[in-house]
């Protein structure tokens, strides 16, 4: 649970900037893992849980800003 802990103290940049990192991460797994190159494939799931999280904390934001 750290790693919310430290998403929620960035800011919307440094969250999209984290997310488009990660979606690029996402991307060059999934063609690992369809060449058989892949090394860890537990890192397609952390990956995959990481952008869930980042999409979650930002839709909380926005919605949160809406109320306002």
């Amino acid at each position: 649970m750290a790693r919310i802990d430290d998403m929620k103290t960035k800011s919307d940049d440094q969250l999209s900037e984290s997310l488009g990192e990660l979606k690029r991460e996402q991307f060059n797994l999934r063609f690992q893992a369809a060449t058989n190159q892949l090394e860890k494939p537990s890192r397609v799931r952390e990956v995959r849980r990481d952008i869930a999280r980042i999409k979650t904390l930002q839709s909380q934001r926005t919605s949160a800003a809406a109320a306002k």
